[in-house]
Parts: C-alpha cells; sequence; structure tokens
C-alpha cells in the first residue's frame, strides 16, 4: 500500500472515532483519550494526524456540513411555489438528521453551543451552507411576488438577519439551561412557522378606510 493511500485510511480511521465521540457528546464532554480507546488509535498517531483536540473537531464538522450539503444536492432543487421550496428543504434536512443522529448532534452542538474559542472558524465552515441556502432561498423569492419597497437585496439581508437572531435566540437558551435534546426539537419545530412568518408577516393588513 502506498503511503498517501496508508495516510488517506488512518485519518479517515481517526475521523470515524471523532464524529463518533462528538457525535454523541458536547465538544467539552469528548476527549482524545475516548477517540484513541474507539478507534484503536495511538495518542501519538491521532497527533500526527490532527494537531489538537480542536483541530479534530473543526474536520469532523466540516465533514458533517459536507455530508449535509451533499444530501441536499442530490436531489435538484426544482419547484413551483414558494411553499413546496420551504417544505423541500425543511423535509431533506428532517430526514438527513433522522437518518444521520451523530451528524445531527454535531450539527447542532457546533450552531446551538459552539465552543466559544473556536466560533470564528465554525462561522467560517458554516459559510458554504450559508451560501446554499442563500440559493435555495432566491429560488423560493421568484416564486414569490415582493412588495413595491422590497428588492431581492433587502430580501435577502432580512433572511440573514433573521436566521441569525432566530440561531442567538437559542444559543442564549443554550446557554441558560443547556439541554441540547429539548432545544433540537424546539429548534427544528419552529422553523417552518418563522420562515412562514418571515415570508408572510404575522398580520393582516387593515382595510384601507373608506373616503
Amino acid at each position: 500500500m502506498k503511503k498517501e493511500e496508508k495516510t488517506r485510511l488512518t485519518r479517515e480511521r481517526i475521523l470515524a472515532a471523532g464524529i463518533l465521540e462528538f457525535g454523541s457528546k458536547s465538544y467539552d464532554a469528548a476527549s482524545i483519550n475516548s477517540i484513541c480507546e474507539a478507534g484503536q488509535i495511538s495518542k501519538g498517531l491521532l497527533y500526527h494526524n490532527f494537531k489538537s483536540k480542536d483541530d479534530l473537531y473543526l474536520h469532523c464538522v466540516k465533514h458533517c456540513y459536507d455530508q449535509l450539503i451533499a444530501a441536499f444536492k442530490a436531489q435538484p432543487f426544482t419547484i413551483t411555489s414558494a411553499e413546496e421550496g420551504l417544505q423541500k428543504v425543511l423535509l431533506i434536512r428532517q430526514n438527513f438528521f433522522s437518518e444521520n443522529p451523530l451528524y445531527a448532534n454535531i450539527f447542532f452542538n457546533a450552531v446551538l453551543q459552539p465552543p466559544r474559542h473556536l466560533i470564528p472558524e465554525l462561522d467560517r465552515l458554516h459559510k458554504d451552507l450559508d451560501d446554499y441556502f442563500s440559493q435555495c432561498y432566491l429560488e423560493v423569492l421568484d416564486h414569490l411576488t415582493l412588495r413595491d419597497t422590497v428588492t431581492k437585496t433587502v430580501a435577502m439581508e432580512y433572511f440573514t438577519a433573521v436566521c441569525e437572531m432566530f440561531n442567538g435566540y437559542f444559543q442564549n437558551k443554550a446557554r441558560q439551561d443547556g439541554d441540547c435534546r429539548t432545544l433540537i426539537q424546539a429548534h427544528e419545530g419552529t422553523l417552518s412557522t418563522i420562515f412562514d412568518v418571515m415570508l408572510y408577516g404575522i398580520a393582516k393588513k387593515p382595510p384601507e378606510p373608506r373616503s
């Protein structure tokens, strides 16, 4: 076996052990000792391939994000209405997390309970996902009649702001009670409503007074 191939297989084995550890525990609770034990890997070999626990964790998060993007791209985003577009995004996302609970734990811990010292790197890793969802949202906008004062650019800025506020709200809840499983259920259960309100508002516009 060539050296390059052996190195690739070793890194994949370490990454798999890391995904098992970070996918079943929080970042703080996960340990290099457990990863080495589960993967039957020496610490020396792990540190030869990954600089630190942080480095391995970030690679696991990236792998999770890459797999989620691949799941979305495996089903072309062709839609005939805004509602269909939103439902399609949510369904693919929910199916992915249901079928891949380890990735689900990694994803939501990185989003809702990120290690503070890694937030800049995690934000950078999340950019590809943000870009993909932004493209999907643009497709949704093509099936809506925007208000005269709202351009696509304004709608995209609003979409970004709402997503940041939504995640920020749940991050704050996570810091308060730390029950990530309950927060995940609430986060995903509210997502559809948030998108609906974002697109259509919360109140009917009152009729114009008769002259």
